[in-house]
Formats: C-alpha cells, structure tokens, sequence
C-alpha cells in the first residue's frame, strides 16, 4: 500500500501511489499540539498553526498563499488537536508541484509577521468566544475538563482567551523552531506520483533543515475532579455529554472498542439511536464517539434535549452502557463490524484519508497498519472481547457528565451514574 523513507535529516516520508486517481494529496504531520504546551503557552501551537496562511517567504500575504492553491481548483487546510498539527493540500495531478512548493514554504519559511500575528492573535479570540457561545461545542469542552482534570488533555487546544492574548512573538519563534523540525515531522503524499519523485523533491527542498529535540508531551494523571460538571444556560435545549476515559492507540483491545462503540451509538441503527430517539422520543439527536491517544482515549456520549427530559436522559444512557456488558449477539457484532469495515475501505478511496492515514500513524505509533490488516483485526473480534472491554470501560467509577443547559442538580445526576 505504501513505500516509507527516512531522509539524512531524520525527515519521514511515506506515499502511496494510487494510478488511478486524478488527484494528489499531501499532508505533513508535525508533533505539536496541546500536550506540548505549558499552561501559561496554552494554545501556542493552534496559534502557529494559523500563521503560515498568513504569508511566507515566496507567498509573501494571505491572499497568494490561498490564490495558488483555489486558483488551480485544490483545497487546503490545516488542524490541531492534542498531539498533532497537520497541513494538508489536495489538488489535480497537473498542479501538483506548485501545491507542494506552497505547502512546504508554509511550514520551513512562514514570514510570522508581528502586524499579521497581532490580526490573527484577534481571529482566534473570535474564534474561542465562538465556542464558548455554542452550548453544543462548550458541552464537548467541558466533558474533556471532567474526565482529565488540570491538566493539559483536559485543556481546549485552542487555550484560553487570557493564553492566547498573553503568547508573545519571541514563544511563537521558539515553540515553532523546537517543534517544527524534521526529526519531528511526517510527510505523506497519496496520488498518481512515485515515490522516488517526492523523495527526490523532499532531499532538495529540505536540505537546510535541520533537526532538533522536540519538547515532551504531557502523559495523563487520574482524575480526582468533580464528576459533573454543569454550566448554567437560558437554551431551550439541555446538552449533555457522557464520557469515560477509553484505551490508547496501542492498546490491543482497540478494535473490540470501537466496535463497543459503534454497536453502543455511531448510526441510525445503534442502541442508543434507537432507545433514546426512535422509542423514547427523547432526542432529535444522539451519537457516541471514541477517541484514542498515545496513552488513554475516551468515549463520549451526546445527545441533546428538552431540559425536564434530561434526567431520563442520563438514566437512559447509563442503562446502555451497563447493557453493554453482556455479550452482543453474532448478527449485532457482524453489522458493526462490516459497518466499520466498509466505513474504512471506502475512504481509502480518497487521496487526502490515505495520505492522512499513513501521516498520522506514522508520527504518533512509528508505525502504519494497512487497510487489510485493520480488516483482520476487526474480524478477529468475538462478542465476549466486547462484553470484556464494555466492563472494563463503562463502570460506573470512570462515568463523567457534562450539562450545559437551564436546569439540572449536581448531586441528582451524580447519583444517576450508579445503575
């Protein structure tokens, strides 16, 4: 599926060559994120992250930066989370060159203009006051604050507005030098092109960049916190999220978990969707999610609803999780399973996911699973590795709430996580 290189610089390179398809896509993976950060640097690397569209070195504003991509009919973007930033560019075979020429200029050469920083500094205010606003969004912060606790997994990657307002030009320079180096960075390229092109366009480009030793992230600690967590909201709807501390990237019960999760609330026809919505008429709308990290990983629960229903809300979904510990039947297991499995395969169709895919692995497990053997895997799974890990996963000792909404007592809902 894929070929990797490790350049003299400590730079990784993976691509996929996909013959068949019209697009190239590129993604460069890079360590930073909010594990990275001190809490007075909360946000540094969210901010970072914004400054390259700014304006580089070649593409000197923000408006050639983005016209050389849309011009040619790509898109481009970049994201944050708790261990990774990544840029990504997609664009048609033909343009390929200029995408990546913009793409690395943005990360090795990005001006970080203080007149630029000081515009963008205001944007990411907007847009943190922008979350803050949207109780749907405020809900997911605030279950991530319940479930780690002072700590920098339970943080908003994007900081705080008293962070970002605080982070000076010289933290900016600093943070970015240490983490954006090659030792820390992984490059991947999916697309109708070789592998021994992007190597030999990677060698050129990169020849000055040298690496470095990158900060250390912040590894998790038990929670102690409150158990739930509510902020009050004139809203017309209660938002709730019903989280628990989940299993790691490497952990080998990871497939059993997703599938847990997939049988327990991501579709139309998972248990939660149909007891809270198609039966109960509590919800318009409910879903479970998982996440997973270098050494912890959490499922989520959302759902929101009328503020009298939230109780019955909470019980309902408390129920599910303790009705999870028995095993699943064979036909429920063989739909979430091939649920999951068609799921993948069908974005390994798209350059941008597999790029994504092999970029992502790479920087944070050192190692990249192809599509096949995630399938075996998932195939591998019994209904009693479901029961085994739902046990473990979903007691009531690890459940955390988070409600933002007009009403709801502290204490009532604390009792409510005990089936």
């Amino acid at each position: 599926m894929y070929q990797r290189s490790v350049l003299d610089n400590k730079l990784r390179v993976l691509t996929s060559t996909m013959a068949h398809t019209q697009s190239v896509s590129m993604v460069i993976c890079v360590g930073a994120g909010s594990r990275y950060e001190s809490d007075e640097l909360a946000g540094v690397s969210h901010f970072i992250e914004h400054l390259p569209f700014k304006g580089t070195e070649n593409w000197p504003t923000a408006r050639a930066v983005s016209e050389a991509i849309e011009g040619v009919g790509g898109i481009m973007n970049a994201s944050t989370d708790r261990e990774m930033t990544v840029f990504w560019v997609k664009v048609a075979k033909l343009h390929f060159k200029i995408a990546f020429a913009v793409l690395m200029d943005m990360v090795l050469h990005s001006r970080l203009d203080p007149e630029e920083v000081e515009k963008e500094r205001e944007v990411i205010q907007e847009e943190l006051r922008m979350t803050y606003d949207q109780p749907s969004y405020r809900v997911d912060l605030l279950i991530d604050e319940a479930m780690w606790p002072d700590q920098a997994m339970g943080r908003d990657v994007g900081g705080t507005l008293e962070t970002v307002a605080d982070i000076q030009q010289k933290d900016i320079h600093d943070y970015m030098t240490q983490q954006y180096n090659p030792a820390n960075t992984v490059i991947a390229v999916a697309g109708n092109v070789t592998h021994d092109e992007i190597v030999d366009m990677l060698v050129e480009t990169t020849q000055d960049w040298k690496p470095l030793k990158s900060l250390d992230w912040e590894p998790v600690t038990s929670s102690s916190g409150s158990v739930v967590k509510i902020e009050r909201r004139r809203s017309d709807q209660t938002h709730l999220c019903l989280g628990v501390p989940g299993l790691s990237m490497a952990d080998p019960d990871r497939y059993a978990f997703n599938l847990m999760n997939t049988i327990l609330g991501d579709g139309m026809s998972s248990r939660l969707f149909l007891n809270l919505r198609e039966e109960q008429g509590l919800a318009y709308d409910v879903s479970s999610s998982t996440s997973s990290y270098r050494d912890t990983g959490a499922l989520v629960v959302y759902c929101g609803v009328e503020p009298q229903k939230t109780n019955d809300a909470v019980k309902t979904i408390v129920s599910e999780f303790h009705g999870m510990h028995e095993d699943p039947s064979e036909q429920e297991l063989n739909k979430a399973r091939e649920y999951s499995k068609g799921t993948l395969l069908l974005r390994m169709e798209d350059t941008r996911a597999v790029a994504s895919w092999l970029g992502g692995q790479e920087l944070l497990q050192n190692q990249v699973r192809t599509p096949d053997e995630i399938v075996s895997l998932l195939d591998a799974v019994q209904p009693s590795d479901i029961a085994r890990v739902a046990k473990s996963v979903l007691n009531d000792e690890q459940m955390r709430l988070a409600v933002v909404g007009p009403r709801g007592g502290a204490k009532t809902l604390a009792d409510m996580l005990h089936f």
